[in-house]
């Protein structure tokens, strides 16, 4: 069973008056994490709590913060560098604005603690460059950190020296992906990096690089205060501590809402506590559980496994079986649809983004994306023949697996998750089309058999 602690770690002063200013969060207890810290841990010390916590990156992959933390290489007198991925582009997800905007001395004082921990003295928060306002929050902040003696020269009398600074994009949502960031905070196109070399071994100017999530960074600090241990009792199994989850879509209570791991779905769609069920007693039709780039899942995959379980908030359950019957945690952008809702539409939608947003390196990604666009065009219009959904499954798996970074299969999964659990509406579309257009009838499609099975 999941342990269920009724606490909040990372919002849990989110409304208290002018928390996002210094003063207010030191008199909440901020920055108690960093005196700790420098005055009585060694960075390994830190590295080690993390590890302890089991926390995962919270911006979509889920890797093991302390074990990428541990992958860093130290050659002598080669600077190492530390990076907050604040990029936030991914469709349906606005919990590290939110938490930026309301509290931006959490993130602040994870990076202080991060870079001690990595042996990093100058570290960065790459922000997308949408989010202006929010630059100015965390300018502010910056400043107010460096003028309390928290960032600059022997930060407290420690021997520690940390620089941070705050770097736009463009507006390009492939660098949210690690190795555009970089390049892009070089000063470069935002195109990914083949890896290996990693970040970690090679990263920004070619030295050693440890890339983290605005909500994976703001989690060390009460890993820090009060240990990887206590930590690791919020949430379920391998799934621990609390995630922000932006819930959005045919809801009630849209919002960023703070919740450990292992609550059940059913409960978080319909529990007054979060998104207060569905927007006019509609019914729940399919959700999105982890941003636009996971699978969607039918309604009754959403609230219960196909073992007939309770599906729960975590890492492994939403995943449990596979993209057969599962999907991903992701990054959190819970999207739930009700029974109105177009769900071949809707992935037509997040194709046309995914498209555009390919940086264009590789073939599969750059033609394929836009091959993809054009047969759900047709399909959704109805303006097509059942072979076209074969043939858009098979060039989805072409796409799958066969590029620089992870874009073409986030473009690829939601395709594939369209065609194995909303098939059925795919081809409606169709039969209706032809019977309203009976012409249609007398025109000849190319017959298509997929090359392989999958």
């Amino acid at each position: 069973m999941p342990i269920i602690m009724d606490r909040k770690l990372l919002l849990e002063h989110i409304g208290v008056e002018g928390i996002h200013t210094h003063d207010v969060y030191r008199k909440q207890g901020g920055y108690k994490a960093v005196e700790k810290a420098l005055k009585s841990m060694s960075p390994d010390d830190i590295v080690e709590e993390v590890k302890k916590s089991g926390l995962r990156g919270r911006g979509g992959a889920g890797f093991p913060t302390g074990m990428k933390w541990s992958f860093i290489a130290k050659p002598e007198g080669v600077p190492r560098h530390f990076l907050c991925n604040a990029d936030e582009s991914e469709p349906g997800t606005f919990k590290d604005r939110y938490l930026m905007e309301k509290i931006p001395h959490l993130l602040i004082e994870g990076m202080i603690l991060s870079s001690y921990a990595l042996g990093c003295n100058q570290s960065y928060i790459y922000i997308r460059g949408e989010y202006m306002y929010i630059l100015q929050i965390l300018e502010k902040a910056i400043a107010e950190a460096y003028a309390n003696g928290w960032l600059g020269k022997n930060i407290k009398g420690s021997g520690f020296d940390l620089e941070l600074a705050v770097s736009t994009g463009a507006g390009a949502y492939i660098c949210g992906e690690e190795t555009a960031l970089i390049e892009s905070l070089e000063g470069n196109r935002g195109n990914p990096r083949i890896k290996p070399p990693f970040p970690a071994v090679k990263g920004l100017w070619g030295r050693p690089t440890v890339v983290n999530n605005v909500e994976t960074i703001a989690a060390v600090v009460p890993i820090v205060n009060e240990g990887g241990d206590a930590y690791a009792q919020f949430g379920i199994g391998r799934s621990t501590g609390t995630k922000l989850i932006s819930a959005a879509g045919n809801i009630n209570n849209p919002g960023v809402y703070e919740i450990n791991m292992g609550i059940t779905v059913e409960e978080f769609i319909y529990s007054d506590t979060y998104c207060g069920g569905m927007k006019n007693g509609k019914k729940l039709k399919a959700c999105v559980p982890g941003g636009s780039s996971v699978p969607i899942l039918p309604h009754y995959l959403v609230c219960k496994t196909a073992a007939g379980e309770d599906r729960l908030m975590s890492y492994e359950s939403l995943s449990d079986g596979g993209f057969a019957t599962g999907s991903m945690l992701g990054s959190g952008g819970f999207i739930v649809y009700d029974e109105d809702q177009c769900i071949v539409r809707n992935t037509w939608n997040f194709t046309r983004f995914y498209h555009h947003e390919s940086c264009g390196q590789c073939s599969p990604c750059r033609e394929g994306t836009g091959w993809m666009v054009d047969l759900l065009t047709r399909i959704q219009k109805g303006n097509a023949d059942f072979a076209e959904i074969d043939m858009l499954e098979e060039l989805s798996f072409q796409i799958e697996g066969h590029t620089i970074c992870a874009l073409g299969d986030a473009a690829a999964w939601p395709v594939q998750g369209l065609i194995k659990n909303f098939r059925g509406e795919m081809e409606d579309r169709i039969d209706s089309y032809k019977a309203e257009h009976p012409e249609i009838n007398q025109r000849k499609f190319v017959s298509y058999a997929p090359s392989s099975q999958h």
